[in-house]
Order: structure tokens, then sequence, then C-alpha cells
């Protein structure tokens, strides 16, 4: 259990990352808005609350599994297998925990769509029926590790965050960071199109495409590289359009997520 202590520095920690986050993109969402919204939005206040509730508790959450899948690796893996891993280039470690990393979190994303129990978190997620970037923490904690123990385990399970060791973990903790900060921009209210580059790196209009309600939200799965979803036929980029309305109803059934 987390002392009273950590748990203060860790809340202290986050009012100074919203600070920071908030200082970037409201005023970029005024100067580059896809859509008015007042920066006082109706429920702004609840998704504050989100922010908080989905940065303390699914680190909590993950802790038991996330250690207990470091014990079985450290079992079962050859420590030759590490080592070799371990001598690899830093660009290659990295190289491959993203892409890795983006396999597993793209089909545990998928099959939340896909699963009527894990949908019921995820749904969650999808309400809101306008998009910005604060809404990427409005999110069901259990929906949150379910997503990070899918994009985690196989990185651990490859040996490709060392045995757990704080110093052997970096493209671990680079590939959990980069999709956070990456998940504020491409949820963020801004009409800014990436080029070709958006057939290389998430953008906002990839993204807000998963979020419409009048089309189909099961595409666009991928959290950074729009690349599992062309792999997996799952990718959706109607021209230069960007979708007329976002949510689903609470009631909403899930998705099916084969491709058509």
């Amino acid at each position: 259990m987390p002392s009273l202590h950590s748990l203060i520095v860790d809340v202290l920690r986050l009012c100074l990352w919203l600070v920071l986050l908030a200082a970037i993109f409201v005023p970029l969402e005024r100067l580059f808005a896809l859509q008015p919204r007042r920066i006082l939005r109706a429920r702004v206040w609840e998704d504050v609350g989100f922010y908080f509730l989905s940065s303390l508790l699914p680190a909590f959450l993950l802790s038991l599994p996330m250690a207990l899948v470091v014990r079985a690796s450290h079992l079962i893996v050859p420590q030759a297998y590490y080592g070799w891993v371990s001598a690899l280039p830093l660009w290659v470690q990295l190289a491959a925990t993203f892409v890795i990393g983006e396999i597993g979190f793209y089909w545990g994303h998928r099959w939340s769509h896909m699963s009527p129990l894990l949908w019921r978190f995820h749904a969650v997620h999808h309400r809101p029926e306008g998009l910005d970037w604060l809404v990427n923490t409005r999110a069901h904690p259990i929906d949150i590790v379910f997503g990070r123990l899918c994009g985690l385990v196989p990185i651990y399970a490859l040996g490709l965050a060392g045995r757990g060791a704080a110093e052997g973990n970096l493209p671990a903790v680079l590939f959990t960071l980069a999709g956070v900060v990456w998940g504020f921009f491409i949820h963020a209210n801004l009409r800014w199109r990436l080029g070709p580059a958006e057939q290389l790196v998430a953008s906002p209009r990839f993204h807000h495409w998963h979020h419409t309600k009048s089309g189909p939200i099961d595409r666009n799965f991928a959290s950074m590289l729009p690349l599992m979803d062309r792999l997996f036929g799952t990718l959706h980029l109607p021209g230069k359009d960007w979708p007329a309305d976002y949510g689903v109803a609470p009631t909403t059934p899930p998705p099916s997520a084969a491709p058509r």
C-alpha cells in the first residue's frame, strides 16, 4: 500500500502535470480549434476528476500483475537471452519495444470493442460527445489497466525491459510515457493534419474517427502507429474529412471489430 506521503507527492506531481498540459493545449485549442468549445465546458470538472483517478488507481492496480510478470520472466527466460537483448543498440531496443508494445496495445484495444464485458468498461471513454485533450483520461481504471497490460506484458516477457530493474526498463518506461503524452495530442480539439506523416504516426484526425458516432468506431485502434491498423485491416482515414459527431449511448452494444 502506498504511504500517505507518497500519495501526496503523486497528487502534487499530477497537479503540476495538469497545469503544464493545460498551458500547452488550452492555447493551441483556442488558436486551432476544430470545433468551438469553451474552456470551462460542461463536465470539465468531472474530466479533471477522471484525470486524477486514471493516473493514480491504475498504477496501483498494475503493481501486482506486473510484479508477477517480472517474476515469471525471471524464472523462465534464460540469463543468456537477457544478455543478448541488453547488448543490442539502444535504438534497436527502443524500436522493438514500440512495435511490440503497439501490437499488444492494438489488440487489447480491439478486444475491448469485441468483448461485451470489456466494452462495458471501455465505453466510458467513448461517451463524450466532443473531444479535447482532457478527454484522453476520461476512462474506466479497469479499461486502462487492461490496455496497459496488453502493451507491457509482451515487452517484459520478451526481455525488452531487462529483468524489471529500474536501470533496465528504460524502453518500457519510454513506451508508456510516449503513449500517455501522445494520447493527449490525438484527443485534442485541433484541426491539424499531418499530411503524409498521418500514415506513420497517429494524428488527431486519425483518432477522432475512432470516436465518431455516425461512422464505424471499430477502426483506428493504434495509439501511436497507424501501421498496425493498416496491417490488420482497420485503418479508416476517408479523404480530408473529419467526423460530424462523437459519442455512444451508455447502452450501445459492443461494435464488431471484424474488418469489412
